[in-house]
Formats: C-alpha cells, structure tokens, sequence
C-alpha cells in the first residue's frame, strides 16, 4: 500500500520524521534547522509513503527530489535520502500538549506515533530530536 502526504520528511540517524501541517506552519523551515543541525532531506512539502515489511518507507516525488523551499529566499538543492523507514509525525497543525499521551496516525496501514508540536519556537529542532527519541517507532 502506499500514498502520498503533505508532509516533509528528514531522516535522523536513518529513521524519518514526518513534519505535517498546513501551509506556512513552518514545515519546510524547521526542515532546514533540522538539516544545520545533521539531518538529512527525505523530501519538502510532500512525501511518498510505501509500506513495505510491516515498515512505512518516505522517498521524495521524484518531481520534487533534492529540493527544498528556503521561504524569502527560493528553492534550493541539497542531498537527499528515499527509502527511509518513519519513526514519528509531528503534527503542526495540533497544538503541543504539556504531558503528551501517546498517538498514533495510521498512513499505509501502518501506525506511526504522532505528537501536536510548534515548529517556529528556537526550541524546537531540540524538541523534535526528544520527541523522536522518546515516542519514535525503532526501526525494525
């Protein structure tokens, strides 16, 4: 089974992070603090989701590969990954809560844990390492 999203998706020592949200909530931009800080593209602004050996897989459209929109600056190109096995979804368009319960989307039929998050505080690229850390489905 597979689908595309509105999401972006960086890989985090080879597990991806959805970032899903409407447009102008910051997506693209913490994908970029994210990619200062290590990370590497999956894909900006949309991801092809493939389950796959009970993993969901995100690769980048192939219209799309290797490009990243910098807002105020244009689209840029950089190095990216397909294939990645998703870990987590953090969700813009849901608020944070203080003490999260555990939930989980299902994309392709298969569950991936998912947390309300902000991407614009300067905490968040922080957060969002945590957050994998803490609730990220482990590779199998």
């Amino acid at each position: 089974m597979s689908e595309t999203i509105h999401a972006s998706c960086v890989a985090i020592a080879g597990r991806a992070v959805l970032i899903a949200g409407p447009s102008g909530s910051g997506k693209s931009d913490l994908s970029a603090r994210m990619l200062d800080r290590g990370a590497q593209l999956v894909s900006d602004d949309y991801t092809c989701l493939e389950a796959k050996g009970g993993q969901l897989l995100a690769s980048p459209p192939p219209t799309i590969a290797g490009r990243i929109e910098l807002r105020g600056v244009g689209i840029v190109s950089r190095a990216h990954l397909a294939g990645v096995p998703v870990a987590l979804l953090v969700d813009l368009g849901r608020p944070p809560e203080r003490l999260p319960e555990p939930q989980a989307v299902h994309l392709a039929g298969i569950a991936i844990p998912s947390i309300g998050f902000t991407a614009l505080e300067a905490s968040a690229p922080i957060k969002l390492e945590a957050a994998l850390h803490l609730l990220g489905r482990p590779c199998l």
